[in-house]
């Protein structure tokens, strides 16, 4: 399905409408304080994200949103981590995230035919994930390729600092252990980064919430759809 069609039945799913209910209303409650807390813990990951993993044997590149192959700023400072990290130490397996429209490139594809034009081998041992169309999609069926390695192995996330807060808790609630690789050198604090840490925020306190309530009231259903 397109981007707008996958959002919308997000959005209009009863267990997604459920889980922001109570976020909303925690956050109401706290007059707020909440959804700082949230918004505090986005922008400290992203400000202390590394840019050089510590094991870096797997790496999962999130895509992004790429229309007729277009790349945007932030997805290319993704790629060129994504580039820098094999000429400095290349991965075992580099997994490359995101699906797209029929009729259209995936993120995947589209990361793929980048990497190679930053110089990254031909051979490399690259693995293409088409079908998510979000991050928790993105992680789930990385976990399904990647079910030959051990269990207990680390997984590399890269994506750009604002994003990296989602991701982890997405790896987390999947149960997968990870650690985190900042595309930015660093924090750039511009209007549009504040932008997008509070709408991330939002969105994790919203999931993350919500996953805490469905656990507390054995809410199967709404747990299968972010575990």
């Amino acid at each position: 399905m397109s981007r707008i069609d996958h959002r919308l039945r997000l959005l209009f799913d009863p267990d997604v409408l459920h889980a922001g209910l109570v976020a909303g209303g925690a956050c109401v409650l706290s007059a707020g304080l909440v959804y700082v807390g949230y918004f505090v813990h986005v922008a400290r990951t992203a400000r202390r994200a590394p840019c050089a993993p510590d094991d870096g044997r797997c790496l999962l590149l999130f895509g992004k949103h790429a229309p007729q192959g277009r790349i945007d700023a932030d997805f290319a400072a993704r790629l060129e981590r994504a580039a820098h990290l094999w000429r400095e130490r290349p991965p075992q397996v580099i997994v490359l995230l995101g699906g797209g429209a029929d009729g259209h490139p995936s993120e995947a594809q589209v990361a793929h035919a980048a990497l190679l034009d930053r110089g990254v081998a031909e051979d490399a041992p690259l693995r293409l994930e088409h079908r998510s169309r979000d991050t928790l999609q993105n992680l789930r069926n990385a976990r399904s390729l990647l079910a030959d390695r051990a269990a207990d192995e680390p997984v590399t996330l890269l994506s750009n600092r604002y994003h990296l807060a989602r991701c982890a808790l997405f790896a987390r609630q999947l149960g997968m252990r990870a650690e985190l690789c900042a595309a930015e050198p660093a924090l750039r604090w511009t209007p549009g980064t504040l932008y997008r840490i509070a709408g991330e925020a939002a969105y994790v306190c919203w999931v993350d919430i919500g996953t805490r309530w469905a656990r507390r009231i054995g809410h199967r259903r709404m747990l299968a759809k972010v575990t």
